[in-house]
């Protein structure tokens, strides 16, 4: 028995970490994720043979353990198959969210029982199951605030006065729990203390979190429950745990901190400070928003031998996607190189276009990243926007007032001319107003992207067979 499991732990740390390498491109990543799933699997199923691996041990519970292990396995497995396939992809950042919560959230419940059960195991391992147990609490508060912030359940950010003495307080008492437990073990009073306050400390420190920093504090959570499952796969000497979380743990943590930089922040500034304070006067945009028809704008598309496309946010929101690739396909057979260029923190989550795009059916090779991109635009006839905002503004570049300056944008505005499909005159995810929209060479087409993209397809069809 003790050379199955061990022979189930090789196997699936060798899927893991292979199905991660596959994830590197997204020509393999599909079946990357397939294999790291057959992983998580075959060690799901070997944790039920690991309560008959151990002798000499008496167990009176182990059959309503397993009992209930195998509900939960079962109620667990029929929700996330029957929920995952009806999620739309614009909701898709509110299930990551919770996913890394749930995550998290069991690695807590590992901790508290460990510290319960079994709290002389020796002060290095009760040390690293109080950290996992912080860390896994911290995630699913936090995970759970982002989710309700995504999903509109908190529209705003909860920013009162003095908000980071009360954090530091409850973290205070948080890490003085911890410290007294390997005196005070077992003591279940002692253990509630820690945990509500470590759950509170996770809440409260992403309350006041914007929703434009929301893709960073998903990836932070995402790291933080690796974390939680690595420590606890030590406390439980459980290798797959350990090697799991620990490639989740460092590829969350690499994640965050390259999306931060993308957004010209530190992460330290992203948590511990409040987006678009940025104690200067921001720059009044002036000028008019000039609209035009989407047959008037498909005319000149028609006739361009450069287009790039830009998607955000609003194109997922309006489930356009199909819609805009088959306009690209349209431009191509007219004669045009078309591009779609990816900002990094596009969407609500790290690779959120990608997805969206790769479910259009889009070649990989279509799909340009924000360096190799940003030198095109100059030679670009149009640049056609649809549904993104803070990603294109370029007060980024000019305005040291703008809350997002010197973050990285996609040079639209350097475009011969540039097209935003947009529904409405609103501001971008970070509130502000965008310098593009009333550039000399922008033009705005407003309606539902899906509805305009249909609109521009027909004309062009019409504009070619009049030729």
């Amino acid at each position: 028995m003790e050379l199955l499991l061990q022979s189930c732990d090789l196997a699936t740390a060798f899927l893991l970490i292979y199905g991660l390498r596959r994830m590197s491109s997204p020509a393999t990543a599909s079946s990357g994720i397939a294999l790291a799933g057959i992983g998580m699997l075959i060690v799901t199923l070997a944790s039920f043979l690991y309560a008959f691996g151990v002798k000499g041990e008496a167990r009176p519970h182990l059959p309503v353990n397993l009992l209930l292990a195998g509900i939960a396995l079962f109620v667990g497995t029929g929700w996330a198959w029957w929920r995952g396939g009806r999620v739309p992809l614009t909701a898709m950042p509110q299930m990551v969210a919770l996913y890394n919560g749930m995550g998290g959230a069991a690695a807590a419940a590992i901790s508290a029982i460990e510290l319960l059960v079994h709290p002389d195991v020796g002060n290095v391992r009760l040390g690293i199951a109080i950290a996992g147990g912080f860390i896994g609490s911290f995630s699913f508060s936090g995970s759970l605030i982002a989710w309700a912030k995504l999903e509109g359940k908190l529209p705003k950010p909860w920013r009162p006065r003095f908000l980071q003495i009360g954090n530091g307080l409850v973290l205070l008492v948080a890490v003085a729990s911890a410290t007294a437990m390997p005196a005070l073990l077992p003591n279940s009073q002692l253990l509630t203390l820690f945990f509500v306050f470590s759950l509170a400390f996770g809440a409260l420190i992403t309350l006041p979190i914007g929703g434009a920093d929301m893709p960073v504090v998903i990836s932070l959570c995402n790291a933080c429950t690796g974390m939680a499952v690595g420590f606890e796969g030590f406390v439980l000497n459980h290798p797959a745990l350990m090697i799991a979380g620990t490639v989740v743990g460092a590829a969350g943590s690499l994640l965050t901190l390259l999306m931060a930089r993308a957004m010209n922040r530190s992460l330290g500034n992203i948590l511990f400070s409040n987006f678009g304070e940025t104690g200067r006067e921001e720059t009044q945009v002036t000028g008019q928003l000039k609209p035009i028809s989407a047959e008037d704008a498909a005319t000149t598309m028609c006739y361009a031998r450069k287009v790039i496309l830009v998607p955000g946010y609003g194109l997922a929101a309006a489930h356009a996607q199909q819609k805009l690739y088959e306009l690209a396909k349209r431009l191509q057979e007219e004669g045009a190189d078309v591009k779609f260029a990816i900002h990094p923190v596009a969407g609500r989550m790290p690779g959120h276009m990608d997805v969206l795009l790769a479910e259009a059916g889009v070649p990989y090779e279509m799909i340009v990243g924000l360096d190799e991109i940003n030198g095109e635009f100059p030679t670009t006839d149009v640049a056609l926007v649809v549904g993104a905002n803070d990603i294109v503004n370029p007060a980024a570049r000019t305005d040291k007032g703008s809350p997002i300056y010197g973050m990285p944008i996609l040079d639209v505005d350097k475009a011969q001319q540039v097209y935003v499909i947009k529904r409405g005159q609103g501001k971008g995810y970070a509130g502000i107003e965008n310098a593009l929209f009333t550039a000399d060479n922008c033009r705005m087409v407003y309606g539902d992207a899906q509805e305009v993209l249909g609109q521009m397809l027909q004309s062009i069809k019409e504009l070619v067979g009049q030729r």
